[in-house]
């Protein structure tokens, strides 16, 4: 499975890659990661055809992360967004499930939920 992670904060790739260090070191599973939306755009340019899913924070400078899931939903209709949001923000979570989020995970995550969840992505 592709996954891509978008998040501002630069040690979230140390923190996956270690979550996942089981899945990545068995091939099972494919981490990208995004510092920004737009950055994340470029690489969904790059390569949105074997992407399953984009793991994505909704507070990001710059273009907010429920801007970057409408232009995934328009463009990438076949990707699943599953949005991460702190705890007590539950307006933006109201406007990413409008906006479409295939689901949406509070901080701090539960890395077993979601790796069940993604486990149900790709059975």
């Amino acid at each position: 499975m592709n996954v891509l992670v978008v998040d501002d904060e630069a040690d979230t790739e140390s923190l996956f890659r270690q979550r996942f260090r089981k899945e990545l070191k068995a091939g099972t599973l494919t981490l990208a990661f995004a510092l920004s939306a737009e950055s994340a755009l470029e690489s969904l340019e790059r390569g949105a055809a074997d992407l399953v899913l984009v793991l994505s924070d909704i507070n990001l400078p710059g273009m907010c992360g429920v801007e970057l899931l409408r232009r995934i939903r328009e463009r990438y209709a076949h990707t699943a967004v599953y949005m991460i949001a702190p705890f007590n923000d539950e307006a933006r979570c109201a406007e990413a499930e409008r906006a479409g989020a295939a689901a949406l995970l509070t901080k701090p995550l539960d890395f077993d939920e979601l790796k069940r969840m993604m486990s149900a992505l790709c059975p």
